[in-house]
């Protein structure tokens, strides 16, 4: 098992910078959660 310890950490960069590819993905989660969220809310109040 002591073998193996660590053995995944090249896979991680060394910078802690967020890539533009990150920030894209998060970006679009996000306008995803803020465009559906009235729908949700909307849908809930009808239902209940």
């Amino acid at each position: 098992m002591a073998s193996h310890y660590g053995a995944g950490q090249q896979a991680y960069p060394t910078e802690e910078s967020f890539t533009t590819a990150d920030i894209l993905w998060a970006v679009g989660i996000w306008s995803v959660i803020l465009t559906l969220s009235p729908v949700i809310v909307f849908y809930m109040l009808m239902v209940a």
